[in-house]
């Protein structure tokens, strides 16, 4: 197509690379609010997930862009007492997550939907439309006695049942996630990541609240821009998965927002979709950056994009049995010089005070005694912010070995043996 740029792999990966924000310099002391607020720029919000066998998700992302920093940064952020300092709330954005406070009137109009029934699933709509009496008691409870956990309301609802079909939550619970949805409730705090409710205009900051209401075509075009600001450089289907956008909804965004150059279209050679390169992309030379990636790191998230940049299959396998496990079942990608050089099946045994790596695998073209020197530094790094004491290896991976060597631990598992996939 005449008067499109061609970009190679490379340079896509780079820009990749950079827009999510590892090409940035590291803090220099210890990250503060300024710092999370970087990385809220560059990845635009942060995915949610109940895991917690290494480090549940939402802390991972800066952990792999800032290195060693204390979690009280996002937990202050996201649930400290005034309202006015609030600066993130949890909504649906890329599945649950933790957002900036001015997204929230880009997904008004995802509220809209779930409260007309438009939007959601199964068990929150289905409660509405069984049980909208339910529904309405429950506000009513959270509006006079809030904040709540889900459990403290159920003991409440005498004569309900206590167990649900929707993953057996109780009534309660799939009447607050309706609310949630429709964003009449938000998470006021959580206790041992349990939810605590509260009406939402109790929550945000008054100034938040009275934010303009876009409409939908316009929120859905800025959510498409910061999902292009974010990757730098994407297909139409990465650009709409970031915030989760119905087909057409994102193809009209797209559409809008080549026609008013805030997009450029181009090509990238071997992908192939057409692509769309943020303006303010940059392509640097060189990316060094060294760093373990959570399996919901917006790096990696989708993963036919993270195979189209960096040929690397993934897929999480804690679905999976344990039998029928390739390489682990809390694998984290591992970042080193503009590549995916490893993957590491990670658990902090935090009663041992250790962090254990139950398999290493090498990726194919990386070098095993650079990669294994390189990620011994990181995994050093994440037992120190885990708060742990050493680091021991599994003998299972290819990777194992020349690991275990370069970490130069005097504790071993068990035997020297290395598995292959």
């Amino acid at each position: 197509m005449t008067g499109v740029e061609r970009l190679s792999p490379a340079t896509a990966r780079r820009i990749a690379l950079a827009a999510q924000g590892f090409a940035s310099p590291a803090p220099a002391g210890a990250p503060d609010r300024r710092h999370l607020r970087r990385v809220l720029g560059q990845t635009g919000l942060l995915q949610m997930d109940s895991v917690n066998v290494f480090e549940r998700a939402h802390y991972l992302p800066l952990f792999s862009r800032l290195g060693v920093y204390d979690k009280g940064l996002v937990e202050r952020a996201a649930y400290g007492p005034r309202p006015a300092g609030r600066e993130l709330f949890e909504y649906w954005g890329h599945e649950a997550s933790l957002l900036p406070v001015a997204t929230h009137p880009l997904l008004r109009w995802r509220m809209a939907r779930a409260e007309a029934l438009e939007e959601g699933w199964g068990g929150p709509l289905r409660v509405m439309r069984d049980r909208p009496e339910l529904v309405a008691h429950v506000l009513r409870r959270v509006e006079d006695d809030g904040p709540l956990t889900a459990g403290e309301l159920q003991a409440s609802l005498r004569g309900s049942h206590t167990g649900g079909p929707w993953w057996d939550w109780s009534p309660a619970k799939v009447a607050l996630e309706f609310l949630f949805w429709s964003g009449r409730v938000t998470t006021a705090s959580r206790r041992s990541f349990e939810r605590v409710y509260d009406l939402t205009e109790r929550v945000l900051p008054p100034c938040v609240l009275a934010l303009p209401t876009p409409t939908r075509a316009d929120a859905q075009r800025e959510l498409v821009r910061i999902a292009a600001r974010s990757h730098g450089v994407a297909t139409e289907r990465d650009l709409r998965d970031y915030f989760r956008l119905r087909v057409d909804e994102g193809a009209a965004a797209v559409r809008s927002l080549v026609e008013d150059g805030s997009l450029l279209r181009v090509d990238v050679d071997g992908w192939k979709q057409p692509a769309y390169l943020h303006p303010a992309a940059r392509a640097p030379r060189r990316v060094s950056a060294t760093a373990l990636l959570s399996p919901f790191d917006p790096l990696v998230w989708e993963r036919a994009r993270t195979s189209r940049l960096f040929g690397f299959d993934y897929r999480i396998e804690i679905y999976v049995p344990a039998a029928k496990r390739v390489h682990g079942y809390y694998v984290l990608p591992f970042l080193h010089e503009g590549a995916l050089r490893a993957r590491v099946d990670l658990k902090s045994d935090r009663k041992a005070g250790v962090l254990k790596v139950m398999s290493a695998w090498l990726e194919p073209g990386s070098d095993a005694g650079e990669t294994a020197l390189a990620l011994a530094g990181e995994l050093r790094r994440a037992a120190v912010w885990q708060g742990l004491a050493d680091v021991l290896v599994e003998p299972r991976g290819d990777l194992a070995a020349p690991l275990l060597a370069a970490l130069g631990s005097p504790r071993r598992l068990s035997g020297a043996t290395t598995a292959s996939p």
